[in-house]
């Protein structure tokens, strides 16, 4: 095998190897939670850079398998070729002409272990390809057991509930799986030159390679395409590795789908398995995965039409054509191409040819079915009860509707040169494609354009160069490229009779709808292109990945649980040792604390204040230097209750609505006094949704409404949300309240309300009354707290405070993005932090005198 000593394969490809130039190490690999820092070595380019100049820009492209094709001679000699008809091959020109494009994948055929060395830089010097050499039995367990056993049937909606008609779940092939993704990245590291190098990951074989390159290199440039389908969150929960897999692709800046129903399916698994939010800005979807955005790439594959053309044009291919059309004359000729696998619905269209036959004694002897069937990609009893399948259904309609001179199915099972099934697509009147479940299938496009013809089959034809040219297609609607054949008969391959009948119709039609069907299809097909859709993947991918130097990374979780998070530049961690130093240096202090998620965990059943809560901010408020104030949403009636034995501690209710100085004090509220029109419009509105939404309820605040759909449905819990925003913003578009999205919620609250406003209001009151902070500390963890944040920055930052320069500590529980400072992990974290503090209070004194006894709030919790 190549040699792990060389950080950049590419070195190798002069020939010879200079020994003197700077050894240049791989980006640290993260083993633990931490700041991910630069690379170990410079990326810019100089005299001693290793590597192709800085300004090529260079996309490496992984595959599974490279598109080469592979052939060893009787001496056992390999040799390689490109193979012009593979899309990976093809997609390169959708790429600017300087663009260096480096592929890596495996090959087809086995390497000995003392000729890999060689075969490596012969492939990377001639074709500029990386070969991943796999031993056979990972390969055996990798592709033929994980990928075709269990990914494959499951993508396609699959599953093995009987055990002779799939496999269970196999932890051994999955760890293959595992391997395998780990020696593809190795191999993907070693090609990687510089940051700004794009990485292209192709097709579910290789879905935790984003986890595996993201761990090695936070800033890599990441784009995964998925030529597959992605099957409802109902199918993939099924699997039992569906995190890990949802997670890897989510390392990734961007995931390019064939059609908008696969990516449907797959952000309704991010928001059902994983929680996650998305949505669409400016026309992009984008899901917010702890700090970063990824992308998500809607646009289906097409075809290399200048290929097509110039296969079109040998003589052979015209030759062939002639043949083709003499062959079949006065008949109508229907083709199927369809690879030999269980879901391309074979036995499915021969039926439907059978019934049409039976239903139309007239279309005897006058239609022909060519069904060519490529070679299996995998192997299995099913594929091969598929082939007996076929091949029993077409010799009982030859036997039951043929003659001596007429055969109405035409089954070629051996492999055909690629102008030969040009040819028949050229001379075929009707394309049929009948696959029950099919990622895309390029097939009628690669017809439409063959049916388009030139110069010399239409001369053939005896057609001028005016003459309009036709075509019929007959797709499955669960095959990708059919919402982009409007002009085709679409078919529930399922129903034979919905086949038969296509089928009937295709042989009915004129001649000018036949051609306003083909001209349709053909300018969709001419235009959107393998290079239009490379091309336009490649932008997204650019796009996608222009903010990786702003933003700081931590690198978190361990194995495939790894992820990066992207966080501002100055947001870190809080130090307690620095927050203990500013906290006793400090003459006056204010602090705001969020109750639910940053005192009580958010998962609490019991959202009573515990005991230690308690006696810690007893502690505090009986410091003559704080101020302490609970900021929270809830109720003034429930956070009385629960803070009764705290008599110093202020509360502001309802996001600010209420607010009290002391227990001893009076409820004060700025606002007008409460309208309750508004509430006699809104909540018989909630109400409609609470009795049509399982899981969802409305709780009542006497300054707002809120409706909770946490333990909803996910997916329709956030359909009726948005239905619900939007219904009640025209009710009660005349009144003073606003309407508000926030994490499983919808809240109606009067006009002006905020946090951030409660604490901009009892700052200024602090400072009016000679009281100004030299120490602020705020701590929260939702989105409502994010208002407080940016009121405490800006009072710190402007002359409320002045000449006071107070030390902030805008904390967010959690790290995520936040205009705090600081953050902090969980809770209890939160509890340990201010429990340093009351140690170190001046006035702790005060407790142990007997003022505020630990014992007072077990007495008053008992």
């Amino acid at each position: 095998m190549v040699s792990k000593s060389y950080s950049n394969l590419l070195d190798m490809t002069s020939g010879g190897f200079d020994f003197r130039q700077p050894f240049k190490s791989l980006p640290r690999v993260v083993t633990s939670p931490g700041i991910i820092s630069d690379p170990d070595w410079d990326t810019r380019s100089d005299g001693d850079s290793v590597g192709s100049a800085s300004s090529t820009e260079r996309k490496i492209i992984v595959a599974n398998f490279l598109p080469l094709n592979c052939t060893r001679d009787e001496a056992g000699q390999l040799s390689f070729s490109l193979d012009d008809d593979a899309l990976l091959m093809q997609l390169k020109h959708g790429f600017s002409n300087d663009t260096d494009v480096v592929y890596v994948g495996s090959l087809k055929v086995q390497v000995d272990p003392s000729e890999q060395d060689q075969v490596a830089q012969k492939l990377l010097r001639e074709y500029r390809c990386i070969p991943t050499f796999l031993p056979s039995d990972l390969q055996q367990q990798f592709y033929h057991g994980f990928c075709k056993q269990q990914l494959w049937p499951l993508f396609h909606y699959m599953l093995p509930i009987c055990l002779d008609k799939g496999e269970l779940f196999d932890r051994n092939l999955f760890q293959a799986y595992v391997r395998a993704n780990k020696l593809f990245a190795d191999k993907v590291m070693e090609a990687i030159n510089t940051d700004d190098d794009y990485v292209w990951v192709h097709d579910y074989h290789l879905m935790l390679l984003p986890t595996f390159l993201r761990k090695r290199l936070h800033r890599i440039k990441l784009g995964f395409f998925l030529h597959s389908p992605f099957p409802s969150s109902e199918i993939y929960r099924t699997l039992p590795v569906r995190d890990e897999i949802l997670k890897s692709l989510l390392n990734a800046d961007l995931i390019g789908f064939q059609t908008f129903d696969y990516a449907r399916h797959f952000l309704s698994c991010c928001s059902r398995l994983l929680g996650l939010h998305y949505e669409s800005k400016r026309g992009y979807i984008g899901i917010e995965y702890f700090g970063r955005t990824v992308s998500l790439k809607i646009l289906s594959v097409g075809v290399h039409v200048g290929r097509l053309e110039s296969v079109l044009k040998l003589p052979a291919t015209v030759s062939k054509v002639q043949e083709i059309e003499q062959r079949y004359k006065g008949k109508m000729l229907m083709l199927g191409v369809d690879d030999m696998d269980i879901f391309k619905g074979i036995s499915l269209k021969l039926l439907g040819l059978e019934l049409l036959l039976e239903r139309n004694p007239k279309l005897r002897e006058k239609v022909v079915l060519v069904q060519i069937i490529n070679p299996a990609r995998s192997t299995g009893k099913d594929v091969q009860e598929a082939i007996t399948e076929a091949v029993s259904v077409a010799k009982r309609i030859n036997r039951k509707y043929g003659s001596s001179g007429y055969k109405p199915v035409v089954l070629i099972d051996n492999r055909i040169p690629f102008y030969e099934k040009i040819a028949f697509y050229a001379a075929s009147d009707c394309c049929i494609v009948n696959a029950v479940r099919d990622g895309m299938n390029l097939v009628p496009y690669e017809y439409t354009v063959c049916r388009q013809g030139n110069e010399e089959i239409d001369k053939l034809r005896g057609l001028d160069k005016d003459s309009r040219h036709t075509s019929t297609l007959i797709v499955s609607e669960f095959v990708g490229c059919s919402p982009s054949l409007s002009g085709a008969f679409r078919v529930n391959p399922w129903s034979v009779d919905d086949v038969a009948d296509a089928l009937c119709r295709a042989t009915d039609l004129t001649e000018s709808e036949k051609q306003l069907r083909h001209e349709k299809h053909y300018r969709y097909v001419s235009t959107h292109d393998v290079a239009y859709w490379a091309h336009s993947f490649a932008q997204d991918l650019e796009r996608a990945c222009k903010d990786h130097y702003s933003r700081r990374c931590w690198a978190i979780g361990f194995g495939l649980n790894f992820r990066v998070i992207a966080l501002s530049p100055g947001f870190r961690k809080l130090s307690s040792e620095h927050f203990v130093s500013c906290y006793n240096k400090a003459s006056r202090r204010a602090i705001f604390l969020d109750y639910d998620g940053t005192l009580v965990p958010q998962s609490s059943i019991n959202k009573a204040p515990s005991v230690d809560v308690l006696f810690i901010l007893n502690t505090l408020c009986n410091d003559p230097k704080n101020n302490v104030f609970i900021v929270s949403g809830r109720g003034r009636d429930s956070l009385d209750e629960w803070f009764s034995p705290c008599e110093k501690l202020g509360i502001a209710a309802e996001h600010g609505y209420f607010i009290r100085w002391s227990k001893e004090a009076e409820w004060e509220s700025s606002y007008p006094s409460i309208q309750r029109e508004w509430k006699h419009i809104a909540e018989p509105v909630m109400q409609v949704y609470t009795e049509t939404t399982d899981g969802s309820s409305i709780e009542p605040k006497e300054s707002a409404l809120v409706w909770h759909y946490l333990d909803a449905d996910h997916d329709f819990g956030s359909c009726q949300a948005k239905e619900l925003q939007d219904h009640l913003e025209r009710v009660l578009s005349n009144e003073p309240v606003v309407v508000k999205r926030g994490h499983y919620i919808v809240e109606v609250k009067p006009q002006g309300v905020s946090k951030g406003l409660a604490v901009d209001k009892l700052i200024r009151a602090l400072v009016n009354n000679g009281k100004a902070p030299d120490f602020l500390m705020c701590v929260g963890n939702d989105r409502s707290d994010e208002d407080m944040f940016e009121s405490i920055n800006a009072m710190a930052s402007n002359a409320v405070l002045s000449p006071t320069v107070p030390e902030v500590f805008a904390c967010s529980v959690g790290q995520k993005p936040s205009k705090a400072k600081y953050y902090v992990d969980d809770t209890s974290e939160v509890i340990r932090l201010l429990k340093n503090v009351t140690r170190c209070s001046s006035q702790r004194e005060d407790v142990s005198h007997g003022r505020v006894t630990f014992r007072d709030v077990l007495d008053y919790v008992d």
